[in-house]
């Protein structure tokens, strides 16, 4: 029996479930598109590939809120540390999508490792600074990502083009040839070009972006307070797409939209799940090891800090939900649980997953009750793909609004790291700017360096 006043776990509705399931397949589905882009994939895999991680990980977590899927910085860590504009440059899309759907099932098996190995705890001591840092310098990395979408008609292919050719080429020539792990220096310096460079930008592309951007950031103070977590999000998208429709936008759209063949898919009885998994020839032959110097080694360390930098988040956002719904957890089942994603994830051709507090929040706040809400998003995406041809016109300027309004904020005004001081100010900031311009896998190990060197310098307490 709960003592008078703690927060008390919800009461399973199954009807509750499956109308929050269906809020969040709707609110969600721009996210799913424009986080495939911060991958470096067609948008529309963003969609395809959705569901049956989720559904796999509603099978497996503890939590009734918690969401999983592809994520800002999910994407952003695949794509840097496969280098993954390079893989596509020399090898093309569909190569580099076995590529990161072999890396996925290596991030999933070192997660479930991970859990079995007792990691959750070991995962509470990483330091606060380091944690901030690292958030901060992922941020920068998404806005880097998204930006060119916004600004540019021709996204990041034509800013490079466009960097290639200014003085700033120098700086980015110079970058790979001395220094090729720091791939996010490359990434900042096309940023700043961007920003300092309006009489660049896309006529209709950068204004779109910068209106989406605003209206998803600001909107929700104008609408009923009846609509659900993330209408916003859901109209800008749509004027987005009917803006496209009526007129001839110049700019890059989501494109076509492939049909799953009419056999594919899993057959349970009488039942069809529209489900398409990769060859797993293709994904045992994918080069994962070659683009870690050939080595096992270095593959198993770089997947096991994605996954420890992954569960992280899911540590944040589960530990919240127990202190304010008192739904309790264990670490070793929730890293289990994100290993069994990114597995399924990586059967389906997706870049890894982990918990997604945006989405999150949004399954507790249309009153989620219970697992199987996650379950029903899941199923409603794998069963509505043959409808989402309506967003092939949707630009994808309107897309990367979304990714930069839920960013933007915290990069412009990152307040946590302001507050620092001392050997804090030196680890946060020192953790961020690293991560920023190197990659978020370096810049987690620069951070953990830079608090062992300065707890030299911290002056011991006195012991009576």
């Amino acid at each position: 029996m709960c003592k008078p006043g703690k927060p008390t776990p919800p009461k399973f509705n199954p009807v509750g479930d499956i109308i929050a399931g269906t809020i969040m397949a709707a609110t969600s589905v721009p996210q799913l598109v424009a986080y495939a882009q911060g991958v470096g994939y067609a948008s529309y895999r963003g969609l395809a590939t959705a569901g049956p991680s989720l559904f796999a990980w509603g099978l497996s977590t503890g939590s009734p809120f918690m969401s999983c899927g592809v994520t800002s910085i999910t994407a952003l860590m695949a794509k840097a540390d496969l280098d993954g504009e390079s893989y596509v440059a020399e090898y093309g899309e569909e190569e580099y999508v076995k590529l990161v759907a072999a890396y996925s099932i290596w991030v999933g098996l070192c997660s479930a490792a991970l859990g079995v190995l007792g990691f959750g705890k070991l995962a509470g001591m990483v330091p606060s600074n380091v944690r901030k840092g690292f958030k901060w310098g992922c941020a920068v990395g998404v806005v880097a990502s998204a930006m060119p979408n916004g600004l540019f008609s021709g996204g990041s292919k034509e800013l490079k083009k466009i960097v290639a050719s200014s003085a700033a080429g120098n700086i980015v020539s110079f970058v790979k040839s001395n220094a090729p792990a720091a791939t996010g220096a490359v990434s900042v310096t096309n940023l700043l070009y961007a920003i300092t460079h309006p009489w660049e930008w896309g006529t209709a592309a950068a204004p779109l972006f910068i209106f989406c951007t605003i209206f998803v950031m600001k909107g929700k103070n104008y609408l009923p307070k009846s609509l659900p977590p993330g209408t916003e999000v859901i109209i800008a998208t749509a004027l987005a797409t009917l803006l496209s429709m009526s007129f001839d936008y110049p700019g890059n759209v989501v494109g076509e939209i492939p049909q799953l063949d009419s056999d594919a898919g899993i057959k349970l009885g009488p039942i069809r799940i529209p489900v398409e998994f990769m060859n797993p020839k293709e994904l045992l032959a994918a080069p994962v090891v070659e683009r870690f110097g050939g080595s096992y080694v270095t593959l198993i360390i770089t997947a096991s800090l994605f996954a420890a930098v992954n569960f992280l988040s899911i540590m944040g956002i589960a530990s919240g939900f127990e202190a304010e719904n008192g739904v309790a957890w264990s670490a070793p089942r929730e890293l289990v649980a994100q290993g069994v994603a990114c597995g399924v994830a990586g059967l389906t051709g997706s870049a890894p997953v982990s918990g997604s507090m945006s989405r999150s929040l949004v399954s507790r706040m249309a009153g989620t009750t219970s697992q199987m809400s996650c379950m029903f998003t899941a199923l409603l995406w794998i069963y509505m793909m043959p409808y989402m041809t309506v967003m092939s016109p949707t630009p994808q300027a309107a897309l990367a609004a979304v990714i930069m309004s839920a960013v933007i904020k915290s990069v412009v005004n990152p307040k946590d790291l302001m507050a620092m001081k001392g050997t804090d100010f030196i680890v946060g900031w020192g953790t961020g700017i690293g991560t920023a311009v190197t990659s978020p896998t370096i810049g987690f190990g620069i951070g953990l360096l830079l608090v062992a060197v300065t707890s030299l310098f911290k002056p011991k307490q006195k012991t009576d």
